[in-house]
């Protein structure tokens, strides 16, 4: 995958992240697991995707996992670590 860059060469962390995911079931994952709910880029991988919440967020990511929605979307899952708290980003977003 060529990276999402800008002109000085920098990987764009807005492109890498569209939005956030505001369903039941992501602000479940919210409020139980430390879990914020992304979709992202399709081109983008984990580490770009860890990276990009880490910078934009100023939080540490335990963990990415992806899939390909049925509509075509790539959805992230990024658990949070524990000094962290994915309510008061999502908070911060607007999802609650």
């Amino acid at each position: 995958m060529s990276e999402e860059t800008t002109s000085r060469g920098t990987i764009d962390f807005q492109r890498i992240i569209i939005r956030p995911v505001s369903s039941e079931k992501a602000l479940l994952l919210i409020e139980r697991m430390n879990t914020l709910t992304f979709i992202v880029a399709r081109e983008a991988n984990k580490k770009q995707i860890k990276q990009a919440v880490e910078t934009l967020y100023n939080v540490k990511v335990i963990s990415v996992r992806t899939m390909i929605s049925r509509t075509g979307e790539k959805k992230a899952y990024v658990r949070l670590a524990d000094e962290y708290k994915a309510s008061e980003i999502a908070t911060k977003l607007g999802l609650l």
